[in-house]
């Protein structure tokens, strides 16, 4: 059995995603990001907070990542890179409906 603690919290994330990435181009590049089920709540805390390096670093490939600093895309270039990273994952980030509403009225005592 491993030891899990000698792991940084950066190495498990890592090795969590690993293979479990999605393809989407960026300027004309495919990158590898992982879907967005898998993101941590403190990389949505660093999305929330608008940090778009470092919330990359933690939903690229550590390759993809490098690729990204290189290309220094545009906020257009992100959105559409965004876009197409929802539409391969599956439900777009934040757009659930939520639980839908019973047809059937409640009675009232």
């Amino acid at each position: 059995m491993t030891d899990q603690t000698d792991t940084t919290p950066a190495e498990a994330q890592e090795i969590e995603a690993s293979g479990h990435y999605l393809t989407a181009t960026l300027c004309g590049q495919e990158l590898q990001v992982m879907p967005a089920g898998a993101w941590r709540q403190s990389t949505m805390r660093i999305l929330r907070s608008g940090d778009m390096d470092a919330f990359l670093e933690d939903v690229l490939s550590p390759e993809s990542y490098d690729v990204y600093l290189d290309l220094d895309p545009t906020n257009d270039d992100l959105n559409a890179f965004m876009e197409e990273v929802d539409s391969a994952g599956g439900e777009p980030r934040g757009k659930s409906s939520g639980p839908s509403r019973s047809s059937r009225s409640t009675r009232k005592r």
